[in-house]
Order: C-alpha cells, then structure tokens, then sequence
C-alpha cells in the first residue's frame, strides 16, 4: 500500500511543504506541496534529495555510557543524577543545554522549561544565536518584540526589493525562486543586492553593490540621513507610532559623504541610485540575513534597516517592510519559546519581574530563572574555565560551526559531563560525550516548526523509529521526571506539549503580546495530526489568516510606540600585517550546516565535493596560489587547509570559506576553527563574516584523486577530502613526501584484499601514478596521481564504479584516467537535482540553445529547484562568447 505525508523540510527556514511518498516496498520518494502557502510545490535541491539522506548509514541507535552500549533507563538515570548531583553541590549555574534550529518547537519547550522554570537557569542557549540573534535584538529594540512584520507576499508584491547580506539564490532557493518570478512577470520590479562577492543572487539584480565588510551600518545611516530630508519622509507616521528620530537622525546625519564612501568602500554613484530607488518607490521590502546577523555590530546593522522602514512608514502594509530571513528551520519556533539564554517563554522578557512571575505561576515551577543565562561564546567560555560541570548538546555540532571551533572542542573534551543527542553516531561533537542519547530524525519526527514568515507547520513521521531512537522532548521530559519533577513533565505526545506551549502563548495576554496562539491550547491529538498550516498570532476565537504587523502602530513597547535607535559606524577593517586578508564564511548550495545529512546524498556532494577558498585573481597571482591549487587559511585561532577557487566574483584583499566541512570528510577544513570569537556586544552573535587571516600555498609533492566503493577512513595524507559519490566514494588527495609503497597504501585506505593485483601505469619522470583495482569486473577503488592538481574527467571516473567492465579497453580507459571515443565525459555537476554537467550544457549550447529555458527542455537542467539557472546562464554566455571570437 502507497502512503502519503505531507510534512515540512527540514533544512532553512523557508518551511517548505513536502510531500513524502512511501511505496509497498519501503521505498520514499519525495516532492513540494503544491498547497503549502510557503513554497506552493516548490523545492530546492536539498530539499529534491531528502529521500537521499534517510538511511541508517551511521546512525545513532541505542544509548551508549562512555562508549558502551546501554538501556534508556540506565542512561537516562546516569543524566539525572549528574545534573541533579553537579546542581547540589556547584548551583544551577553550573549546568548547561546547548540545543538547535533543527529541533522541533515541541522539544524547544521542554527543554526551556526544564531548564528555567525547574533548574533555575537560563544556561540554555542554541545555534541560533550563531544565525539569528542580532535580528532578535534588533527587533526588540526597535518594537519591543521579537516581531517579523511581513510575509512572503511581500516580497513578491514590493516594487523594490533591497537582499542585503543575504545569497538568497543559494540559501533561500525557493523564496530566490518565488522572486524571479515576480520579477519575470513584472520587469520594471528593481532587485538591489548588497554583497561583499558577487554571488549567484546578483544575476537577477539590477544593482550589485559590493559593500565593504560591516559596512552595512554606515550604508544604513547614509539612506536614513538622506530619507530624512527627502519627500519620502513620512512625518505622520513617525509623530503617532515612533520615538527617538531626532536622536537617530543627528547621528546619522553626522556621518559624512566621504567617511561614507570610505566605510562602504562603494562609488558615490551607486550609492546615490540606491539612495534614489529607495525614496521613490514606495513598497520596498528590504530582507537581511547572516551577512547582515553575524558581525560584531550585527544589531546595529539591523537597527539602521529598521530605522529607514519606520521613518517612511513602509513596515506592516502589502509589498514593504524589513524582512529578516531566518537560517534554520525552526529558529522561529526556538524565539517563540525562549530557547536563547536571554529570553522567556512566548516572547515575554527574563528581565521583566511580571513576565518570570507569569511564566512561573503558569508553569508551577519551584524557581524562575531570574537573569539571563550564557549565550554560546560565552557558554562554551564557562566550560572551559570549569564553571559550567555538566553540558547537554542537542542536534547540533559546535565542535564544526561554533568559532573559535579548537577551543570549543578543547572545552568540550575536558568538561566533566557531557551528554549529546544526536542521529548520527560519529560527530565532530559526540567523539567527546560521556552519554550519547539517539535521537528521531527527519521523517521519524512529529511535532511542528515555525518558518521565517511566522508560519507554523507540521512535520509528520512517515519512516519507522530506527532502534531504540526516541523524540528529544521524551528524553528530555524523562530526564525532568527523574529529576523530581515528574507531574510538570508528564507528557506522552507531542500534541499535549503544543497545546501547553498555545496555552502560555495567551495566559494573561489580551493583545499585550504578539505570540499569541491560544485557539489553540486545546487541541486535540486528532487535531494536531490534521493541523495545518498558520502564520500566527490566531489568538483564541479567531480564525487563520494572513497578518501583518505595525502598519498602524501598535508595537510593543509599554507606550505602544517604536523606537529609532541612534547607532555610530564601527571599525570595519580588522586585517594587519600578519593576517592581511578578511575571511567571509558562509554557505553553499547543495549542503547544509555540518553535512550529517546532506553528506549522505552523492547528487547533492557532485557539485561541490571538497572545501574551497575564493580568492581574487590578481591576489591569487600576489600570493603565489594556483587556481585549483591548495591553500592555508589561518589567524591566531586556528588553520584550515583548502582548494582554491580563484574567481573575480571575490573581492581583491577578501576571500570566502564554507563552513561546512568537518573532521568526517575532510583532513583540516573546520573553517570555524579559524574564526575569532568576537561578538556583538548586544546579541551575542558571532561576527562570521570579518575575519582577518593569512592565505598562503599550501604546498605538496603529490596531488591525487580516487574513487572507491566503500568510504576510505581518514587516510593518512596531508590533505583530504571525502565525498560520496553515485555508487561509492570520491577522494581528493595531497601529500608532502611521497608515499614509499603506493599499492600497499590503497590497500590499507581502500580495504582491497591481498590477492587482487592492481592494474597499473608509472611514468618515472613526471611522477604521475594511475592504479586501479578490480575485484572480477567490478571496480573496487582507482587512484590517479600526479605532481601537479590531478587532470581527470572526475565525473566519468566516478561513473566507472557502477560499470561493469567485461571489457579490457574499459579499464585500461579508466587506467588513462579520460573516456574513450562514444563515451562523453559530463564535466563538473552544475545541476544536482538532474546531475547535469558543464559539458552537457556547453553541448546544448553548440546545438544551438541559446537560453537557460532552451537549454531545461534540452538537458532538464534547472527545470526543478532553479538554483542552478545563474550558473547556466554563465556557461551560456561564455560558450556564445567563445564561439564569436
């Protein structure tokens, strides 16, 4: 029997719906829910391959105590007993949870409330302050809430839309998508992109201003100052609904042309255009993301976009307003329920008296946490220097994403305690827990999330529970019952802990809050298996709808009023002598976070199989570093060793790291590792994106590529990266001294069995090596080395995997490392959903498609997710301008 599920995905905060599949003989398939209000069946290329990435391939199962494997009750007793033991003797203080995006809002709240209202803490904190929390800050600055004004809608109904820090085309695919669209269909719609690189989000822009790093702020202040004395002022608006614009205003307009144009690093004509498109067109939207969150001044920067919204009055009404898009797929349920250290449950304050009474009286909590607690960086500080003695990480991996990343694991390592729940056994985090929990994962989970519109969704199990794994809310309420807390912690579902969290959302409200979903504090199990989904506030008795907030006022300070908040421009520049570049972290297409999903699916792994660097050419050229040469990226913190992209899409004096790779698929490519842990003073947040290093050549005497059938564990070489591959495992490879024994060195790495002879090819004088290993007709591993980067058509190597070769030709084809007459080689991927190569594309193009839609009905590629039409689109250009010369 074929089932259907429609669920939620599980990776950025769009909150996409999906429609899972489960055939007769268990196998899924999934797609986009064409009535979800979020994507409307739209997906990316992530979220086109999550049937890819449900295996057990190394899954947590059962629990294990120090390496062991245990039961729940043995395990579970163990933590209660830790935490109750270390609390007695050292204080609540001296206990932490650091929890995730990626939990449900359902296990966001046990956690919160177990740790604020029954240990007394507020040392809990969560990844989303490395995303989200300078836009928190900013918001309840300026409104007095944690409140995102606008919808979706917005972004395709505004005349003007302003993407600043934010590669929408690559992280947000589908909301990317949703605005080509509207721009399509609407050409005179202007699209500006504020961006150190130029990224694949500027291919739709009409402007591209390549902004200094945490120039933002002084951009900001320029347009405000200039709004300010401009028709577009609106006077109205700020007399009824604001305060502080005088003091705003005087800071801002002290801020000089030339110190502007210093800070931004910008022409004065673009700035001037930005300035220009800004006052005339009346529905801007203006959307922000980690470029603009992770910096030092990161709420300073969401403070200034916020000011220009507020003296227009251009928040709250269709097609304007700011728009913070949220990184991870439930970071807005974790601000809902007051999963960062410095905040309550439903949005009410730790710093305010009748909020913590309120919370506590709801609760009947013996003790509210009465300050707030550590945000990470500083968490991670106190398990360090040993005042933090007992820690809880929850599906997450700080060793990999948080900065300063080799302390954090030193801390880690040395801390007394450590409990981690998680789904997959080998992290860069759970190598060092006393007690590892397994977790539910996507497709096992039941509960909801809440995307970047305040839209509440859904996820829905449709996969069988895996072993012993359980919900992070049951280990989390068992942990509290066994604590001595039993009748607060007495849940048996996720629906009666969702009612509890609607319940608090309206207890006392009466409009004084924005989170408000109390209609639905009695839901029932049925109900909530039907759910669907609602962009809150639906207080009780209303029905859904679409909500905007402020067009009228209405804010949440005690006068109902906003604030403009007067800011001065920071220090931009943190480079010397010694560490004269600035390192800009990020993300990438087809991986997400840590890659213990992702990682798993080769479609997803064939664009982009190893970390990278991208570096200016004439930098490149300075600093001796070959394009698809290695590099070193180091700062006083930490190294990191990577391939070089050498591209003008990087500006000169900057390069840009991924942060996704770890210690499982590659030798030194922890990229956080080399990150300062310098904070926003207000927020907490990391500043990611302005960090000051060395690049310099990493140099080797060997360079080599392998495929092999099974993944090759951590092979000793000076660099390497692993990626997996359609039937197997790829292998990029270097070596500082040569290897004496190279056949006995691939059957140690590869696992290949002593009486299977290599088929082979030496020339002595260049160095180059090709061996290749067949258990019958079948391949077993292939190894291509040489002393420069080797030149392999990858792609087709990889293919040989899945290949039968009966026939000689074909090995000694693979042995040559190219793909004999009839047999093209694809190129490198550039469409994941279809695994479309830059061959196959440049042949479309020579066959006379000379457009990105010529080229879909051709070869399918960009025709799913689109996330891949920017790059196509590039291949297209430099093939026609190729064939004119």
């Amino acid at each position: 029997m074929t089932t259907e599920v429609k669920t939620t995905c599980p990776y950025c905060g769009v909150g996409c719906g999906v429609i899972a599949t489960v055939d007769e003989a268990g196998a899924v398939s999934v797609k986009g829910d064409p009535e979800h209000p979020s994507n409307f069946g739209r997906l990316c290329s992530k979220g086109s391959a999550l049937a890819e990435t449900i295996d057990l391939d190394g899954r947590l199962l059962y629990p294990e105590v120090s390496g062991e494997r245990s039961g729940w009750d043995e395990a579970l007793d163990l933590v209660a007993q830790r935490f109750s033991e270390t609390i007695a003797e050292h204080g609540p203080d001296s206990v932490a949870f650091y929890v995730s995006g990626q939990l449900l809002t359902e296990d966001y709240y046990i956690a919160n409330k177990l740790m604020k209202g029954f240990v007394g803490s507020a040392n809990i904190d969560t990844n989303s302050r490395l995303c989200m929390s300078s836009s928190v800050a900013g918001h309840r600055r300026a409104f007095g809430a944690d409140t995102v004004p606008g919808t979706y809608e917005d972004i395709e109904l505004a005349d003007l839309v302003v993407l600043t820090g934010s590669n929408l085309a690559w992280c947000h695919p589908v909301i990317y998508q949703r605005l080509a669209a509207a721009k399509a269909a609407r050409p005179s719609m202007r699209i500006v992109v504020i961006d150190p690189r130029r990224t694949m989000t500027c291919d739709i822009a009409d402007l591209h201003l390549a902004i200094r790093p945490d120039g933002d702020v002084a951009l900001f202040m320029g347009l405000f100052a200039h709004l300010a004395t401009s028709p577009a002022i609106d006077q109205n608006y700020i007399a009824a609904h604001t305060e502080g614009f005088g003091d705003a205003f005087a800071a801002a307009a002290a801020l000089d042309i030339n110190d502007l144009l210093e800070r931004t690093g910008l022409p004065a004509m673009q700035i001037r255009e930005l300035f220009r498109l800004f006052e005339t067109t009346e529905k801007v939207v203006t959307c922000y993301s980690q470029g603009v969150n992770q910096s030092s001044s990161g709420t300073d920067k969401v403070n200034t976009i916020l000011n220009c919204h507020l003296a227009t009055g251009r928040i709250g009404r269709p097609g304007m307003g700011p728009f913070s898009l949220t990184g991870q797929p439930n970071a807005m349920g974790g601000r809902e329920v007051g999963g960062l250290a410095n905040m309550l449950a439903a949005h009410m304050a730790i710093e305010n008296a009748d909020d913590r009474d309120r919370v506590q009286r709801f609760w009947n909590s013996p003790v509210i946490a009465a300050k707030p607690g550590l945000k990470a960086v500083d968490m991670f500080r106190a398990v360090a220097d040993g005042r933090i003695k007992a820690l809880w990480v929850m599906a997450t991996n700080p060793v990999v994403s948080m900065p300063d990343a080799d302390s954090v694991e030193s801390a880690i390592a040395a801390c007394p305690f450590v409990v981690v729940s998680d789904i997959l056994r080998e992290t860069d985090t759970t190598r060092h827990a006393h007690v590892l929990l397994p977790s539910l994962g996507w497709g096992e989970k039941d509960g909801t999330v809440t995307n970047s519109e305040r839209r509440i969704s859904r996820q829905r199990p449709f996969l069988d529970v895996p072993g012993d794994a359980r919900a992070d809310w049951w280990q989390l309420a068992e942990v509290g019952r066994r604590m001595g807390f039993g009748a607060a912690f007495d849940f048996h579902a996720p629906a009666a802990i969702f009612a509890e969290h609607a319940a608090l959302s309206a207890f006392e409200n009466n409009g004084s809050r924005d989170f408000d979903i109390g209609v639905h504090a009695d839901i029932s199990g049925c109900a909530f298996d039907e759910l669907s989904p609602f962009q809150w506030p639906q207080p009780a008795g209303t029905a859904p709808g679409v909500t905007r907030f402020f067009a009228e006022g209405g804010f949440y300070h005690p006068d109902g009023k906003a604030r403009f908040v007067a800011v001065k421009p920071p220090a931009t520049d943190r480079t010397n002598a010694d560490f004269p570049f600035t390192l800009n972290t990020g993300r990438i297409r087809d991986q997400w976070h840590t890659m213990t999903r992702t990682g798993k699916s080769a479609r997803l792994s064939a664009h982009i199989a190893e970390p990278f660097a991208e570096i200016h050419p004439r930098d490149a050229i300075e600093n001796g570093i070959s394009s698809a040469g290695l590099v070193e990226i180091e700062s006083p913190h930490g190294k990191a060793i990577v391939r070089a992209l050498v591209t003008d899409r990087q500006a000169r004096g900057g390069v840009f790291a991924p942060m996704h790779w770890n210690d499982q698929f590659a030798a030194k490519a922890r990229i956080d590792a080399v990150v300062a842990p310098i904070t926003d003073p207000l927020s907490g947040q990391p500043a990611s994106k302005n960090v000051a290093v060395a690049v310099r050549p990493f140099r080797a005497s060997h360079y080599g590529f392998a495929v092999s059938a099974i993944k090759p564990d951590k092979p000793d070489a000076a660099y390497w990266a692993v990626a997996k591959a359609a039937g197997g495992w790829r292998l990029e490879l270097a070596f500082t001294e040569a290897v004496e024994d190279w056949t006995a060195w691939c059957r140690r790495v590869f696992a290949i069995p002593a009486e299977i002879e290599p088929l082979g090819y030496a020339d002595r004088q260049s160095g180059d090596l090709r061996l290749a290993f067949f258990d019958g007709e079948i391949l077993l591993a292939a190894l291509f080395l040489a002393g420069e980067p080797v030149a392999v058509a990858r792609n087709w190597a990889i293919s040989q995997l899945s290949v039968v070769h009966g026939d000689l030709r074909k090995r000694f084809a693979l042995v040559a490392g190219r793909p004999g007459g009839g047999r093209p080689d694809p190129g490198a991927t550039v469409c994941s959903c279809f695994s479309v190569g830059v061959n196959q594309i440049a042949a479309a193009v020579r066959g006379g498609c000379h457009s990105v839609e010529e080229v879909g009905k051709e070869t399918s590629a960009g025709t799913n997710c689109g996330s891949c039409r920017s790059e196509i689109g590039r291949i297209i250009d430099r093939c026609l301008a190729a064939a004119a010369e």
